[in-house]
C-alpha cells in the first residue's frame, strides 16, 4: 500500500461527515453498543495516538499508544462519544489531518523504526492506519459499504486476519471477481461471492451481497 491510499480514505471520511447533525451522530453505528459518535471519537483518538507513535519514532523513541492503556482508550471513547456533531467532526478532521502530516514526514529509511503499536514498526503502523480508517468508515453506516474496498485492501485485510481461522479448518475463499485465497489446515470449507463480500464477512462485517457456502465461526481479531 502507499500513503496515497490513507490520504484517500481520510478525504472520503471527512467528506462523508461534512453535514453530520446531532441526531445522526447519536444514532447506532454498525458496531454493537456504539453510536456513530463512538466510532467518530475512536477514529479521532486513534489518529492522535498514531500521530504520536510516528512523531516519537522519528525522534528515536517508542511510547505507549494510549497513556493508561486499553482502559484509558475505552474511557476516552465513552467520554467523547456524546459531544455535539460539530465538535465530533472538527475533532476528527483536525486529528486525521495531523496524522497525514505526520506520515508525510516519514522518509524512505524510516519505515523500519519501531513503534509500540502491536510491537511493530512504522511500515506496519501505516497499514494499521489504512485498516482502521477504511473499516470504521464502513462502520458509520452512512452509505459507504465494503463494496468500496479496493482489491489491494481486501487482500491485505484477509492476510492480516488469517489468525481468525480455526485450526481445524482449511478455509478457501473463491471470489468470482478475484484470485482464490486460502488459509488454515483441516477440513475444506469453500465460500464463494465477491471479493469485497468475502472480505467483509472475514472482518466481522455484514457483506452487502450474498455468500455461498457454510460460514464457520471465526476466532477473535488478532
Amino acid at each position: 500500500m502507499a500513503l496515497t491510499d490513507v490520504k484517500t480514505v481520510v478525504a472520503r471520511l471527512n467528506t462523508l461527515l461534512t453535514d453530520l447533525d446531532d441526531a445522526t451522530a447519536r444514532a447506532a453505528s454498525g458496531l454493537p453498543g456504539w453510536s456513530r459518535g463512538h466510532v467518530i471519537t475512536h477514529i479521532a483518538n486513534f489518529s492522535e495516538a498514531m500521530t504520536r507513535q510516528v512523531e516519537e519514532a522519528l525522534k528515536g523513541r517508542v511510547v505507549e499508544v494510549y497513556d493508561g492503556g486499553r482502559p484509558a482508550r475505552d474511557a476516552g471513547i465513552e467520554a467523547g462519544a456524546h459531544r455535539p456533531a460539530a465538535e465530533l467532526t472538527t475533532h476528527l478532521e483536525r486529528a486525521t489531518t495531523a496524522l497525514v502530516t505526520a506520515w508525510d514526514k516519514v522518509g524512505p529509511d524510516d519505515w523500519a523504526r519501531p513503534i509500540l503499536h502491536r510491537n511493530s514498526n512504522l511500515s506496519a503502523g501505516l497499514n494499521a492506519t489504512w485498516r482502521e480508517l477504511a473499516i470504521h468508515t464502513v462502520d458509520l453506516h452512512l452509505g459507504i459499504t465494503p463494496a468500496s474496498w479496493s482489491p489491494a485492501f481486501c487482500l491485505h485485510l484477509l492476510d492480516f486476519l488469517r489468525p481468525r481461522t480455526p485450526e481445524a479448518i482449511h478455509l478457501v475463499l473463491h471470489p468470482d471477481d478475484g484470485p482464490t485465497w486460502e488459509t488454515g489446515t483441516g477440513e475444506d470449507q469453500v465460500l464463494t461471492g465477491t471479493l469485497t463480500d468475502l472480505t467483509a464477512w472475514y472482518a466481522g462485517r455484514t457483506p452487502p451481497g450474498p455468500i455461498t457456502g457454510p460460514t464457520p465461526d471465526l476466532l477473535p481479531w488478532p
